[in-house]
């Protein structure tokens, strides 16, 4: 571990607002450090908390955790709110066990509200926030920026990405070749150990504040129960270490060897890291992963390089796409020659189309497809290869592309345990839309410049598969009444 408190890298830390003007009150200017918990749920290794508490000792002043627990966001449903609010009151009982007095605060309501009426309750004069390419995020952050006083500054961190987006490019990539090698270059800067959290030295008034836990998660839980939670996946940031680098099935100590032939074998799920809802929810940091993976890597070089193009180049691509394409989960932020494409074709005679009830009920007449929606509806995953395949057959059984990214999108958001994150919106986007896609497919088809190529390929791949996937329809048949 480095050493306790260390500055973190100027490059992580864009300042949204400095405090400024001739009137402001110096007294103001000594106010208490608050650090907007959003997409980064974690304790330990979370550089937007260890920036936070750094910011705080230096200007001897004391600093709170507050996390705003929104009415609606994006569709959410019991699924995944469940999962994080379990995942944070996990945080907050060790936050309370800790000695680094350090209160937090959750809030109900929208956070253009609730966020600048703490800060001004409170007397702050540092907002310092997670970083989100989400649109609605960073418009809450303009917003919330703009009401602030002007003698409280606004610091945001990107304690998600190895590399800042900001830093590894200051454009939208094209594909996983233009960005990765700006990546592989920072990484000697940014791929380092975290320091040691360490304390504030300046107490909060009020260290401990009563949280009602089972009374707001049974209320969520109730709210949401259209989609109800999940059993096999256990939330907090204790569980995602466990998922990593438990001494029984750890990802990194158990199945490592097998990763890079079996992880587009959806066959093999296990074979997969099933760390996703754990880096979704930021309850454990990408780069916690990738450093742990590189200290093995002389046990399966493959494995460990598979693993970090994933984990690092992909994930921080489709963070890419989302920060610098405005419309990232819609047809206009596809490319030109994409958009063409698919409009030329979009009148082409299908041989089904299915409404989009239809097709959240698994009711079409692809059993392949079927088993993978209902794989997704029930149990809130679905294997990442099965993803293109799925997204392809919506392009192909709706009236065009932007009718099939809206319903992929949506079923995407509703179900998947790490919905509403840009993965899912780019694993979208890339399957009906081409984006990040670097095959050159000739026309010979409806939707062939897309690569309906692949579709084929993935259908014929998996017919050595059929009696595995016909026992899975039988398990999820039954299921399919259940919707």
């Amino acid at each position: 571990m480095a050493n306790s408190m260390a500055s973190i890298q100027q490059g992580r830390i864009r300042v949204l607002k400095q405090a400024s003007g001739p009137s402001i009150d110096r007294e103001k200017l000594k106010g208490p450090v608050v650090y907007w918990m959003f997409r980064d749920q974690r304790l330990r290794d979370n550089w937007a908390l260890i920036h936070a508490v750094d910011q705080a000792n230096k200007a001897d002043v004391p600093v709170a955790i507050a996390f705003n627990l929104f009415d609606s966001f994006l569709g959410a449903k019991a699924r995944q709110l469940g999962f994080m609010l379990r995942g944070l009151q996990k945080l907050h009982q060790n936050l309370q066990g800790m000695s680094l007095n350090i209160p937090f605060f959750l809030f109900q309501g929208e956070a253009l509200d609730t966020i600048p009426n703490f800060l001004k309750e409170c007397g702050a004069s540092l907002l310092v926030t997670d970083f989100s390419p989400l649109r609605e995020v960073r418009n809450w952050k303009e917003t919330i920026t703009e009401r602030l006083e002007d003698s409280v500054s606004v610091h945001e961190v990107d304690a998600h990405n190895v590399v800042p987006i900001w830093v590894a490019s200051d454009k939208l990539e094209y594909g996983a070749k233009t960005i990765r090698g700006k990546i592989n270059k920072l990484l000697p800067e940014y791929l380092i150990d975290f320091p040691t959290l360490g304390p504030s030295k300046r107490k909060w008034p009020i260290l401990h504040h009563f949280i009602d836990w089972d009374r707001l998660i049974a209320d969520v839980v109730r709210k949401g129960a259209e989609v109800p939670e999940i059993a096999w996946c256990e939330p907090g940031e204790d569980a995602a270490m466990e998922v990593l680098m438990g001494s029984k099935n750890g990802f990194l100590t158990a199945r490592l060897k097998n990763y890079s032939m079996d992880r587009n074998n959806p066959l093999k799920p296990k074979a997969l890291s099933g760390l996703s809802p754990y880096l979704h929810f930021g309850q454990i940091a990408a780069q916690r992963c990738a450093l742990e993976a590189r200290k093995v890597r002389t046990l399966s070089p493959q494995g460990v390089d598979t693993f970090l193009e994933e984990l690092i180049v992909r994930r921080e691509l489709a963070d890419n796409f989302c920060f610098y394409q405005p419309h990232y989960d819609s047809l206009q932020g596809a490319w030109e020659w994409a958009r063409k494409t698919l409009m030329d074709h979009a009148s082409d005679k299908r041989e089904h189309t299915y409404t989009m009830q239809q097709l959240e009920k698994a009711q079409t007449a692809d059993p392949l497809w079927n088993a993978s929606q209902l794989e997704m509806v029930h149990y809130g995953k679905m294997h990442g290869f099965m993803r293109m395949y799925w997204a392809k057959k919506i392009l192909e059984w709706t009236s065009g592309p932007t009718e099939a990214l809206a319903i992929a999108i949506t079923l995407n958001d509703k179900y998947e345990i790490d919905g509403r994150d840009p993965n899912g919106y780019v694993g979208c986007m890339w399957s009906i839309c081409g984006v990040h896609d670097q095959r050159s497919c000739s026309v010979f088809a409806a939707f062939s410049t897309i690569c309906a190529c692949v579709v084929y390929t993935l259908h014929t791949g998996l017919a050595g598969a059929s009696s595995f996937w016909e026992n899975k329809v039988y398990e999820l048949r039954r299921l399919q009444e259940e919707i």
